[in-house]
């Protein structure tokens, strides 16, 4: 049995994005336990040139939600980059997850081949469906929770490869 676009992409981004659901909730837990202004750790980055943990939350959700829209033919939703608290931040990634649930395999199935294209500031990406998820979505996907990830951990979050594989 082969693995359709749909099952390559749509569950273990939701999965991925339900252990960043909990990973916020341990670094949120962590602000309070220490009594450290949540703003400290939202604007935390690993370098000065980084990006902060907020951002790699709002990269992830864009990532995906683009990827999905890409593959099945549809306009995204643009959700304002304005969070700055724990519970916006796990309100974005639950509007992330429900609208990865929308889409149903036939939307994402046969995709393979699509032609996409991604504007970037430094010139258009183009990519075939198949390329375009497993060369660019997914991986862009797994950066940005791991550099999530690496943030709380460089904050004192204790966290570990549990945390980031999930449970199940």
């Amino acid at each position: 049995m082969s693995l359709s676009m749909y099952q390559a992409f749509i569950p273990p981004a939701i999965r991925a994005l339900n252990n960043l659901a909990a990973i916020v909730d341990k670094i949120a837990a962590h602000a309070e336990a220490r009594k450290i202004a949540p703003e400290v750790l939202i604007g935390a980055r690993l370098f000065p040139d980084m990006l902060p943990f907020v951002k790699q939350i709002q990269i992830a959700s864009d990532t995906v939600k683009g990827g999905a829209a890409r593959l099945a033919g549809v306009e995204a939703p643009v959700f304002v980059d304005d969070e700055a608290s724990f519970a916006e931040l796990q309100a974005r990634i639950q509007k992330t997850i429900a609208y990865l649930q929308s889409f149903k395999p036939e939307q994402i199935d046969g995709s393979e081949d699509k032609d996409i294209t991604v504007a970037m500031r430094s010139g258009d990406l183009h990519f075939k469906g198949q390329a375009y998820l497993l060369g660019f979505v997914i991986p862009n996907l797994y950066f940005h929770i791991s550099t999530a990830y690496a943030i709380a951990r460089s904050n004192g979050v204790e966290l570990g490869k549990r945390d980031f594989l999930g449970k199940e």
